[in-house]
């Protein structure tokens, strides 16, 4: 079993019946997709319904026989289990290399619990140790975005498919990944960023999770939020 199944495997001790489950993107939240509808379909659950953060995560859910819910009709979560592309010793994250950044942003606000399942090389001593930032703007003038951005100190790629063409979220907008190195500040750069208009959603995800599940050759273990220790 590799560090993220045994990571999305811990996740489900965090599962209890009659939950609303915000459902991540990405690999690692996928593979927890596939164990949750697994489990409910053994009837290791009740009354599970999910909130998928991206057409994928919807079409998985719905393959696996998961029941689904719009967060219009949940209102909350009772849980969010989502993968991560960086975690700092604060619960900071990374997230959105997988292309579905807005929409996880959304649910992940909205749930009593934020939990991040990730390996070991996920956590790092400080944002931007070794990925970009996912920057999510408007296709209107999206030149000027990535010039003000450059202006706050990054290096700007605009994410694109293999064939060359401008990558689109679920949400038809484009996707920055921006490098800026080491990212001492983040809460200020985020609203700095998210003052401009044009720039959706940025992928700092500051004082959301509450939780972070770390797979990694020695096993699993459990990192919780400073604040909540």
């Amino acid at each position: 079993m590799n560090a993220k199944t045994r990571a999305a495997e811990a996740a489900l001790n965090h599962i209890q019946n009659d939950m609303i489950v915000g459902l991540g993107s990405g690999s690692t939240a996928s593979i927890f997709i596939e164990l949750l509808c697994q489990a409910v379909r053994e009837g290791r659950f009740k009354n599970i319904r999910g909130v998928p953060t991206s057409i994928q995560s919807e079409k998985l859910a719905r393959q696996g026989g998961l029941a689904l819910i719009d967060l219009k009709t949940a209102g909350r979560c009772d849980v969010t289990v989502d993968g991560a592309d960086e975690v700092d010793p604060d619960l900071n994250l990374i997230k959105g290399l997988g292309g579905a950044l807005l929409r996880e942003k959304i649910v992940a606000q909205n749930t009593e619990q934020f939990i991040a399942i990730v390996d070991e090389s996920k956590v790092v001593p400080y944002l931007g140790h070794h990925c970009p930032l996912p920057v999510e703007v408007t296709q209107f003038a999206y030149e000027v975005h990535a010039a003000y951005i450059q202006s706050l100190g990054a290096r700007v790629e605009q994410r694109r498919n293999p064939d060359g063409s401008a990558f689109t979220s679920d949400n038809g907008n484009y996707y920055f990944h921006c490098h800026f190195g080491r990212i001492d500040r983040p809460a200020e750069l985020d609203q700095a960023l998210r003052n401009r208009a044009g720039i959706i959603e940025t992928g700092l995800f500051i004082r959301i999770a509450k939780r972070a599940i770390v797979a990694g050759e020695s096993g699993v273990r459990e990192l919780t939020c400073p604040a909540d220790q």
